[in-house]
């Protein structure tokens, strides 16, 4: 499951109006098939979770997966996992599952680093629950990291299969009841709500991992929240990825 980043959709009110009915199987068979190669926001997550692990040896789970282009960009030790309603090359570190319904979980692993990029836009009405379910799997000292839509942008744009629309603060407030949130930066800046183009403005994002007064809050095009369990130790957070 990923955002869209072609600028085009509906204004959050409308879509807070919408259905509460979200997009099956047969939908994310074909829809995910768009980002088979890596894009700038799974890049970023890529050197992200290269500079959590530092080398050392991991079990990560990536929810949404999709194709699970992000496994390509991390280096052997850290070992990948994924979960996605609709897997297309199935594997024995991929799983099919419908995360709405059943409880996020890979047989009884538990995980160093989770991810979830562009998923919770698209999670109706059980978003803290799965939340609760993601801490259940996390390591003690493991690191959370998940990323949310910036509808609070200049140009909002609302993808038409976002069905799970919210100011940020209201998102960042339920991840607390379950985490510790201990970083949160803007994925990009752009004037337009889509993740970067332009050679200079991706290099420029890619390692700017700050929020920026009065700027981040009309140009983030989404954020990152680094969480890791409430009560069980921080996750392991490393500057300057």
């Amino acid at each position: 499951m990923s955002n869209t980043a072609d600028g085009k959709g509906t204004g959050p009110d409308e879509a807070a109006m919408q259905t509460a009915h979200y997009y099956q199987r047969d939908f994310w068979s074909k829809e995910n098939l768009k980002f088979s190669q890596p894009h700038y926001r799974m890049e970023k997550v890529a050197r992200i979770v290269n500079g959590i692990a530092h080398g050392k040896e991991c079990d990560l789970l990536d929810i949404g997966c999709g194709p699970a282009a992000l496994m390509h960009l991390l280096p052997p030790d850290v070992h990948y996992y994924g979960i996605d309603m609709a897997i297309q090359d199935p594997a024995p570190n991929l799983t099919e599952a419908d995360i709405v319904k059943t409880p996020i979980r890979f047989a009884d692993k538990r995980f160093d680093i989770v991810v979830a990029q562009g998923v919770f836009e698209y999670v109706p009405d059980v978003q803290s629950q799965k939340f609760a379910e993601i801490a259940e799997i996390l390591n003690p000292g493991g690191t959370f990291i998940v990323t949310y839509w910036n509808y609070a942008h200049r140009n909002p744009v609302v993808y038409h299969a976002h069905r799970n629309v919210q100011p940020l603060a209201d998102f960042r407030r339920d991840l607390a009841q379950h985490f510790s949130v201990n970083r949160f930066f803007p994925a990009s800046h752009n004037w337009y709500h889509g993740s970067p183009i332009m050679k200079l403005n991706k290099v420029v994002n890619m390692r700017l991992n700050v929020n920026i007064p009065l700027i981040s809050r009309i140009l983030a095009v989404e954020y990152f929240f680094l969480c890791s369990p409430r009560g069980l130790g921080a996750g392991k957070v490393v500057a300057g990825w």
